[in-house]
């Protein structure tokens, strides 16, 4: 294969891959960018500033990068934006001149940027701050000087600093005793006390220290280090303590570098801050208002387990024990920033509430060392109706119009409970001329009951968590008319809990999952097609399904500054093994060939378990690089031969494998044909799929993103089936299908509209030499595009 690459640039530049294969010559790529650098219409003499370099002198062995690194991040001001050599935004100023007339040119200098030109620096002061920030890494005698390198209309600042390794953290100690109490009308040896309490506190905590003997000195290390006791302080009743109230006394020496550190605690503190404060009173205002007055106590009260509630109780929204299910902080119990925290996040996360206040004041009572706490809520309507209407547009070309009606009361039986009344309806018809009269609808009510705590028939201890553990409930009836095909009918009955221990971790475990499908209605071409497809025919039969799940996500997405973020999902679920243990203890086997029935329909029996794993890096200028890893495997057994249509795996599709139609990959190595098959695509007991994904930002709410997907599903070497290779640790690599593409993002933080475009590299249902279909790539042929370039239209992120 020959590769010919041509470059032209005179104002434009424009790259051509050529590819030869099998003497054929196609057309791969064509690019056209516009590129210009900005350059021309600087004010006379000026010259753009193109941004600084970092460069260090030492004669010691320094992490250099990490250094760099810190000296770059403080380097003002920043130069244009750019990228691949242009200045988009500089241009679009420039092109708007610097008085525009009329809207459009108005419109091009506020999307612009003003040039940053080389005389608006301050390099000086830049070296300042930079050995500034050396400094605070440990670096105490730097030195930095700077150089401009002009070129004809663009200059650039070299910064050279002249360093050595950094000084090292060698002791801690700490020392209260030398402090000096004020004395007016106050007892010295009592505040000295009080000193040696709040050290023995520190002292009960060091082994967490952040500061460890060895390590470089680090501004950052001591500010974290005094954020920790003050938290640790808190948690002990300190609630008037202040990080600021601690001090670091640093003593140099050459000898290795090393700075001793003694801690103390600054003279003259105010005297509310070397106590621990104890909960005298606790008010709860479950109906405040951010435009009432200020005092919660005016109003009639009712005292319910030491807590005085705002109003009487039967005027009271939320009941009192229920809110009190939430309160941490309780009458005569120290004060813990612990318990702070826990109340405040509990009682906004049962979802009844707009706002949670949390107000202290020093208590009126002779004693000292107490204070009131007074929790003020404001609640939401108890009522919310929604409506939607969408259209709806699949990659299989279906498409049509949905609308979901709900209506929600957030306080259903005075309990704080959810419920959720909703009515959705849908229909679909495929834009094909090969799907003639192809189309289906379908219309879904759906009860569910949220309860804000564990609701079972013996007791469960929540714990405490930061988090409202609930129970859910839910009944839902589909009804779906294929056609042309069939008439189907699910009813399902779920009965969970869903807790979380911490923002990473959240569990859901469904001890209760039942449903029951039945078809009914089957048209002459429906059951030609099953007749023809016994292992559909197999999945589509009526079926019962009872059983329970469980799943855990941990989910780092919503900590804020890791660079390196990880999401991990693992379910598993199963079905039907209570009805069989009562069929065989009442002497009944049941069997795939000899099927027993629950409620008039046969039973499914399986196993079924799935992984996601997610990891997200991220790059510089809010660029990011997405992977993730599926791998999933279901059993169907005992009374089953066939996994539940519903319950099977499938891939192909706008969050799966992009360049192929929605669930018409596998199983193995077979070919969906999506115009023949209709509504009724085939799914797998194994999954695995694949994904990576550049995301970069384009223009603002404009994100781009490159992509590359693979994966398939397969069938079980025991499943009936005879429908594509059945998977095998030594030949699945054979049959992954790949795809890639390219794709545009509408990301308006609370919205995402997405559109990828994809095509497929590899083929796994053509002979095995053949797969690859790379080289058959021909954009410039409408057949080509028709048969492999797939748009998916989706809301939200694929992953």
């Amino acid at each position: 294969m020959k590769n010919k690459k041509y470059i032209v640039n005179n104002g434009f530049w424009c790259g051509f891959v050529i590819l030869a294969n099998r003497g054929l010559w196609l057309f791969f790529i064509c690019l056209l960018l516009a590129s210009c650098s900005g350059t021309r219409h600087l004010p006379e003499g000026e010259k753009l500033y193109t941004g600084a370099e970092i460069d260090l002198q030492t004669a010691d062995d320094v992490d250099e990068k990490q250094i760099v690194s810190a000296a770059k991040a403080v380097v003002r001001p920043d130069p244009n934006d750019h990228f691949w050599g242009m200045r988009p935004k500089l241009i679009l100023y420039q092109a708007a001149g610097e008085n525009p007339t009329g809207r459009f040119k108005k419109w091009l200098k506020k999307r612009g940027e003003l040039p940053v030109l080389i005389s608006q620096l301050k390099p000086g002061i830049t070296a300042d701050i930079i050995d500034a920030r050396l400094f605070n890494m440990g670096i105490f005698n730097s030195n930095t000087e700077f150089r401009i390198v002009e070129k004809k209309r663009t200059a650039k600042v070299i910064y050279t600093s002249c360093i050595h390794k950094p000084y090292v953290f060698s002791e801690l100690q700490y020392d209260f005793s030398s402090q000096n109490p004020e004395k007016e009308n106050l007892n010295s040896n009592s505040i000295r006390s009080d000193y040696k309490k709040i050290e023995e506190i520190i002292l009960l905590g060091k082994d967490k220290s952040f500061v460890k003997a060895g390590e470089n000195y680090s501004l950052q290390t001591l500010e974290n280090e005094r954020v920790r006791i003050d938290a640790l302080l808190k948690d002990r009743g300190y609630f008037y303590f202040n990080p600021d109230y601690l001090l670091f006394k640093a003593d140099t020496f050459d000898v290795d570098a090393g700075i001793s550190l003694k801690l103390t605690l600054k003279p003259d503190l105010p005297r509310n801050a070397l106590k621990p404060y104890y909960i005298r009173n606790v008010f709860i205002n479950q109906d405040y208002s951010l435009n009432a007055d200020s005092s919660t106590h005016s109003n009639d009260t009712t005292i319910y387990r030491n807590v005085v509630f705002v109003g009487a109780e039967e005027q009271m929204n939320i009941k009192p024990d229920v809110i009190l299910r939430s309160v941490y902080l309780r009458k005569n119990e120290v004060y813990t920033r612990e318990n702070h925290s826990i109340t405040l996040n509990r009682l906004m996360s049962m979802g009844n509430f707009k706002f949670v206040q949390l107000k202290f004041s020093e208590s009126d009572t002779l004693a000292s060392g107490f204070m009131d706490v007074s929790i003020l809520m404001t609640p939401m309507p108890n009522y919310r109706f929604r409506a939607e209407m969408d259209i709806v547009t699949k990659s299989n070309s279906y498409t049509g119009p949905r609308m979901n009606l709900s209506i929600q009361s957030r306080n259903a039986f005075k309990g704080a409970e959810l419920l959720n009344l909703n009515l959705a309806g849908s229909f679909e018809a495929q834009l094909s001329a090969a799907s003639k009269n192809l189309f289906s609808y379908s219309w879904n009510p759906e009860l569910e009951l949220t309860f804000p705590r564990f609701w079972a028939p013996f007791p469960i201890k929540s714990g405490q968590s930061m988090y409202v553990p609930k129970t859910n409930l839910s009944f839902s009836y589909n009804y779906m008319k294929r056609v042309d095909y069939f008439d189907m009918r699910i009813f399902r009955f779920a009965y969970g809990y869903k807790w979380k221990n911490n923002i990473r971790d959240e569990h859901n475990f469904n001890p209760i999952n039942v449903s029951n499908s039945a078809v009914f209605n089957e048209s002459d071409k429906f059951t030609a097609l099953l007749a023809s497809n016994p292992f559909l025919k197999k999945s589509y039969e009526e079926q019962f399904i009872g059983g329970g799940s469980y799943s855990y996500t941990y989910n780092e997405q919503f900590i804020q500054g890791k660079s390196l973020q990880f999401y991990f999902n693992g379910a598993a679920e199963t079905a039907g093994n209570l009805f069989s243990l009562a069929k065989i203890i009442t002497g009944d086997r049941p069997t795939a060939d000899n099927p027993s029935t629950m409620l008039g329909s046969v039973y499914s029996q399986f196993v079924k378990v799935s992984l996601d794993g997610r990891a997200y890096y991220h790059l510089r200028d809010n660029n990011k690089l997405a992977l993730r890893l599926f791998a999933g495997v279901a059993k169907s057994y005992g009374n089953s031969s066939t996994l539940p249509y519903s319950k099977q795996f499938f891939s192909g599709g706008p969050n799966s494998i992009r360049a192929f139609q929605i669930n018409s990959l596998g199983p193995g190595n077979y070919f969906q044909n999506t115009e023949n098959v209709g509504f009724l695509q085939l799914g797998g007991d194994i999954k695995l799929e694949m994904n990576a994904e550049y995301r970069f930002d384009i223009y603002r709410f404009l994100k781009g993103a490159l992509f590359l997907d693979a994966g398939n599903v397969w069938q079980q070497a025991s499943n009936p089936s005879n429908i594509g290779t059945p998977f095998a640790f030594n030949g699945f690599m054979n049959e992954i299908a790949v795809g890639a593409g390219f794709g545009l993002r509408v990301d308006v933080s609370f919205f995402v509209l997405r559109f990828d475009l994809a095509t497929p590299l590899r083929k796994p249902w053509l002979t095995e030499s053949n797969r690859w279909v790379i080289s058959d790539i021909n954009p410039l042929t409408s057949a080509w595009r028709n048969e492999n370039m797939m748009l998916n239209i989706a809301i939200g992120y694929p992953f």
